[in-house]
């Protein structure tokens, strides 16, 4: 048997590749950051420490993504998501991570349903503003409970079809800008714990050398498969999402 120490080691070095490669824009593999570390505390303690990681991370990628981004998006979302924080922030007290997790994972199967039953053939959506300030308003709120602010987010960027590269960029830049914002919240609640600041200092080498990696991998996917992986990703992680909320509300 695996020592709880060598363990949590463990999950917490493949937890800080999970996010630096996230941060390089390979799809959706950020969303196993807390599942990951959860084996080993509760995920709102994983989250707290993992904060820090995504944000020096978030750094690195925004300079590799520097060029190659959707300024309209960004420009509606950044705004709506900062609001959907700010509501997550005043709920936190009433609002469950069941709750969450079933309702995120419930709009990340529908979205992919939707897709392979016919709307993936549909012509590209361009960024809207009605559409753009729910789903950023959604996306923040995920993502300052649970760091789940992908699938909301892939309602509205992937009907878009942007280019590969742009997507990636766009995605990197506007959840660096949320985990930042996070920062205040995170910190008045008490989820950034001192104590963990050792911990986060050694992951944050990881994750940095991860996120170069993520971008290497990205501008060499193929875009089709690039947005394979994307849909598959979210299919995948909204199945274990739902699947977890539902059991964690029936109290299973």
């Amino acid at each position: 048997m695996i020592p709880p120490e060598i363990g949590f080691a463990l999950a917490a070095g493949l937890a800080a590749v999970f996010v630096g490669m996230s941060k390089g824009g390979v799809p959706m593999i950020g969303s196993l950051a807390v599942p990951t570390m959860a084996l080993f505390m509760s995920p709102v303690t994983a989250a707290g420490l993992l904060l820090p990681v995504y944000v020096v991370s978030d750094m690195f990628g925004v300079w590799a993504y520097r060029r190659e981004f959707s300024t309209r998006n960004l420009a509606i979302l950044i705004p709506a998501a900062t609001v959907g924080i700010g509501i997550g922030w005043a709920t936190a007290s009433i609002v469950t991570d069941a709750e969450v997790m079933l309702i995120v994972g419930l709009i990340g199967l529908a979205f992919c349903l939707i897709r392979w039953l016919g709307g993936a053939g549909q012509a590209a959506r361009p960024a809207d503003l009605p559409r753009g300030l729910f789903w950023g308003a959604v996306s923040g709120f995920t993502s300052f409970v649970s760091h789940g602010g992908a699938p909301p987010y892939q309602m509205y960027v992937v009907p878009q079809k942007l280019p590969k590269m742009v997507y990636a960029g766009t995605t990197t830049l506007t959840f660096a800008a949320v985990n930042a914002i996070k920062l205040i919240p995170y910190w008045s609640l008490g989820q950034l714990n001192p104590a963990n600041l050792t911990v986060t200092a050694l992951l944050m080498p990881v994750a940095v050398a991860a996120t170069f990696v993520g971008v290497k991998l990205t501008r060499i996917l193929p875009e089709k498969l690039f947005y394979r992986l994307v849909m598959g990703a979210l299919f995948l992680i909204s199945l274990k999402l739902t699947w977890d909320g539902a059991r964690l509300m029936l109290g299973a």
